[in-house]
Parts: C-alpha cells; sequence; structure tokens
C-alpha cells in the first residue's frame, strides 16, 4: 500500500516513523536560515532523556546481567557492556548515524540502507572561521517544531549503543573478549543500522505540506524537478477538490518512496520494539545456539550470584526507560506524558503478572521473577508507548509478563538452549507481543492515539483505523526483523569463528572469564 494511501484513509502511517525515533533529516535546516527555531524545552527535555538512556546501559543494563552470572564472571560481563557501548558510541557519530538517518543516492538501495553523506557528522555542526559553529535542525513529530540535529544524533546514539549490549547475556560466561567486540561491530553495522533505517527513517512532518510557501522543505525530500512538478499540479488543481486530492495521494506516494521499508509498509514503533528488542533478542537466540551451552549446563548450580545487583540494575533501567519512551516522542507535550504513564503501568501489570503466574506454577514469587517479569513490560511497552491508551498498556504488561514466563521457563527447557541470561525470552518474545498489541492498542476506539495523517489540514487529524490492515503491517515488522537480524547473525558468528574463534578453552571458563580473560577478580 502506498504511503499516500496509509496516510489519507488507512491505517498505517506516517506517524509511523513511527514512531519515535526516527525523523531526520531530509528536512534538515540551516539555523542560522529562516524557519522555526529549536525550543529550550524541548531541547532540555531530550537531553534528559539522552542521559536516562546512557543510565539505562552504564550502570543499569550491567549490574542487571552482573548479578544474574557467577560471581567468577561478573568483571567479564561490566567490561563487555562498558567496552561495547564505547565501540558502539565512536562507531555512531563516524558512520553509523549516517547510514540509519540519511538517504542512498542508489534509490534501490534506500529502503534498507542510508547513505554516507552524514559520515563524520557531516552538516549536523558547521564550523566558519568567522562565524563559529553554527547547528542544523531537524524536525520532530509536529510540523513547524524542530531540535538541534546533534541533540537527535546523540539520542539516537544511546539507543544503538544499548541495543548490541542487550545480546552479550545470551552468550554471558562463555566467549571470549575479542570475540565480542568483533561480533557487536559486525551486528551493528548490518542488523542494527539497516533495521533503523527500514522503521524510522522518512521525509519528515513539514515534507508533507504541499504548498508554495514550503517549496525548500520539498525540494529537500524529493529534488528540485520533482518539488516544481508537484507544486504545478497543485496550482492546476485549483478549488477542484478531487484533483487536489490526486495531486496529494501522487505525492504521498513520491514521499513514500524516499522512506525506509518498513516505514513504507506501515509498521508503527515508537521507541525500538522491532529495531532494540526483537533485533537483539533473536541476535541472542542466534548467540546462544551457535556458541553452544556453557560447560556443566544442566548439572552444575548456575544460580545467579547476586540478585542485590540484578534488582538495582533492573530499577535503573525503569528509571532510564522513562528517556528510553518518552523521549522517543523528540518533543515534552501530552504524548509524552501518555509515554510515561504507559512505561508505568505497562511495567507494573508484567511485574505483577508474571509474579502470579511463578506463584500459581512454583509456589512462590521470587524477586528474580518480578525483575524479570518489569523488564519485559519495559520491552512490551516499547513499541506502545505513544500509540495504546494507559488501559491497553497495561493488557499489553499483563499479556507480556505472561508470555515471557512460558518463554523463560518452558520454551528454553523444550528446546534446551542455553541462553544464559533469557535475552530471547525476555526481550525477543517480549518486544514481538508488544509490537502485534500495538497494532491493536493505537486504535483510538480501544483508548489508542491513533496514527496522525500529516496530509490532512489540521495537524489533528488522525487516518482511518484498519485493524486487519495495521496487524499485517505489524506483522511485517516483526518478520523482517527476525529474519534479517538471524541471518546477520550467523554470518558475524560464523566469520568470528574461522577467523578468531568464538569460545574460551574449557580450562578458562571453568576458571572463570574474570581472571582468565581480564586477570582480576571481583571479589577478594
Amino acid at each position: 500500500m502506498s504511503i499516500s494511501t496509509m496516510l489519507s484513509g488507512h491505517s498505517r502511517t506516517a506517524r509511523t516513523a513511527a514512531t519515535a525515533l526516527g525523523i531526520l533529516a531530509l528536512t534538515t535546516l540551516s539555523a542560522a536560515a529562516a524557519g522555526p527555531e529549536p525550543n529550550k524545552g524541548d531541547t532540555t527535555w531530550m537531553l534528559i532523556s539522552t542521559i536516562l538512556v546512557i543510565l539505562m546501559t552504564l550502570p543499569g543494563l550491567a549490574l542487571f546481567y552482573g548479578g544474574l552470572v557467577r560471581s567468577k564472571n561478573i568483571l567479564s560481563v561490566l567490561m563487555q557492556v562498558l567496552c561495547g557501548f564505547s565501540l558502539i558510541s565512536i562507531l555512531w557519530v563516524v558512520y553509523g548515524y549516517s547510514v540509519a538517518f540519511s538517504s542512498n543516492p542508489n534509490e534501490a538501495m534506500n529502503p534498507y540502507f542510508g547513505g554516507l553523506s552524514k559520515m563524520f557528522l557531516s552538516g549536523v555542526l558547521t564550523a566558519d572561521p568567522t562565524a563559529g559553529l553554527s547547528f542544523a535542525n531537524t524536525g520532530t513529530f509536529s510540523k513547524g517544531v524542530v531540535l538541534p540535529e546533534i541533540v537527535f544524533v546523540i539520542f539516537q546514539l544511546t539507543f544503538a549503543a544499548i541495543t548490541p549490549a542487550l545480546i552479550i547475556g545470551a552468550f554471558a560466561e562463555r566467549i571470549k573478549f575479542s570475540a565480542v567486540m568483533v561480533f557487536l561491530v559486525l551486528w551493528f553495522t548490518f542488523a542494527y543500522l539497516p533495521m533503523a533505517h527500514m522503521v524510522w527513517f522518512w521525509a519528515g512532518p513539514d515534507a508533507y505540506t504541499l504548498a508554495a510557501s514550503n517549496a525548500d522543505a520539498i525540494k529537500t525530500a524529493l529534488g528540485e524537478e520533482s518539488a516544481k512538478k508537484f507544486l504545478d499540479m497543485l496550482a492546476a488543481a485549483g478549488e477542484d477538490k478531487a484533483k487536489v486530492a490526486e495531486v496529494l495521494t501522487a505525492y504521498g506516494d513520491a514521499l513514500g518512496a524516499t522512506a525506509g521499508f518498513l516505514f513504507q509498509k506501515g509498521a508503527i514503533d515508537f521507541a525500538g520494539g522491532t529495531v532494540v528488542h526483537i533485533n537483539a533478542g533473536v541476535a541472542g537466540l542466534v548467540c546462544a545456539i551457535m556458541a553452544g551451552r556453557r560447560v556443566g549446563f544442566g548439572k552444575e548450580n548456575m544460580a545467579p550470584h547476586n540478585l542485590v545487583l540484578t534488582m538495582i540494575g533492573a530499577s535503573l533501567l525503569w528509571v532510564g526507560w522513562f528517556g528510553f519512551n518518552a523521549g522517543s516522542n523528540l518533543e515534552a507535550n501530552g504524548l509524552t506524558a501518555l509515554a510515561v504513564l504507559n512505561t508505568i503501568v505497562a511495567t507494573a501489570a508484567a511485574a505483577l503478572a508474571w509474579s502470579l503466574a511463578e506463584g500459581i506454577t512454583r509456589g512462590h514469587a521470587s524477586m528474580l521473577g518480578g525483575a524479570s517479569g518489569a523488564v519485559a513490560g519495559l520491552v512490551a511497552v516499547t513499541p506502545a508507548a505513544g500509540f495504546a491508551g494507559p488501559m491497553g498498556a497495561i493488557v499489553i504488561g499483563l499479556v507480556a509478563g505472561i508470555v515471557c514466563f512460558w518463554a523463560v521457563t518452558s520454551l528454553k527447557s523444550i528446546f534446551k538452549y542455553d541462553d544464559s541470561l533469557d535475552v530471547f525470552g525476555v526481550h525477543g518474545i517480549g518486544g514481538i507481543v508488544g509490537a502485534i498489541l500495538t497494532g491493536i492498542f493505537v486504535d483510538p476506539a480501544l483508548g489508542g492515539a491513533g496514527v496522525t495523517n500529516y496530509l490532512a489540514t489540521e495537524a489533528t487529524a488522525v487516518v482511518g483505523y484498519d485493524r486487519a490492515a495495521q496487524i499485517t503491517s505489524q506483522l511485517w515488522g516483526v518478520g523482517v526483523s527476525v529474519v534479517w537480524t538471524a541471518v546477520v547473525s550467523v554470518v558475524a558468528l560464523l566469520l568470528i569463528k574461522v577467523t578468531i574463534g568464538l569460545r574460551v578453552s574449557e580450562p578458562a571458563e571453568r576458571e572463570g572469564l574474570d581472571i582468565t580473560s581480564h586477570g582480576e577478580r571481583a571479589y577478594n
């Protein structure tokens, strides 16, 4: 279905871009040029959100994972998360941002990969010998509202950095440090960046205003020749509403062709259900299977060594997730508050659901279960944070808590794979649950926010909701994410196996990676 069709009458999207994160770039404006200026409140909120997402990784995720492994391996996990975050941060500003959020001059490749025009943050900030630094601006999700593009760059950096770090939990306690670093580079480059581009890259809201007064934004999105063609067509249509609608449809089609593949399919993902959680969760499953089970798996005690650390880590994740979800609105407004509320209630519902399921099936509700349920709720509400209403978010949390509990306790036992810290069971399964349910609870009839129609003359207009069409779009997002990341992960791991090797030796694994890989112990 064309993007213009989605915008003008069906359930799929422009706010899709989902969503939240992905706006960019085609509508970049010079800060010095005439046009809207960034709002200091929005900019401040986005910088705070960025810091909160960093808190999720360092120390949140590091402590959550560190408490779950055995005491002889905690430093190895902390080191992998720390260095993984640091490595991806550098790669992001070198080429990652450009590949994710710029257009590709090759039209056939543009739906899947961005170009290199933004390498080394070219155009994001410019140094002038006389005027000093100037900063480009980029759109948000409201027409005429912008942010300094550098703010968007660093916010997205934190997403890019935490996503590969999530995978570390799947093959913890048995992988070479060098192999982990090489895998993160390959996976980031060929799995994360294309998925971010496919889901979140679009022309931005301002490009959807077809008017002579908006000629510059239209030229930026489509080029001067196409911009002139559509403006001439609009002028020729005059007051004929039917002809104007035809022009808008054609214009929407043209803009849609510049967007990412899954954006064009109408998949909505507010803050990263597909790009982050399904992507990392499925990669974790592949890594767990291809790396093989830990020495002594199923025979020796591999219980978490410090659940206090895990609880602290889970709590930091929850706090940081407000930046992750609510920050993805790119503005400070009522929708931002909705994302905050949904992040509270969905997480609470999932923690309670997991604890209840554990109490019924095992006779007790454990702290580890409660913390795991909370993370499952955070994962599941991520794609729905700004789309579902609070009651819908609660249902999403309840379903995620029960389904992820089943995945961790039963599915893993059935197939006997050694996903050390249940990355697939929580992030993969939770992401899939959330992505599909987002397609249901975005429905305004169920209290959802709907999908903004940027071709409408009224800023608040939403497209008509079609449940079957939207769920189909969500399934496209899930399916592409699962297949793409699985293929990339398999190829990357095979390359590592035949070059530097994947696993440490059995004696090194038995002694613990803290001492054998890093030469130190956490507890003396």
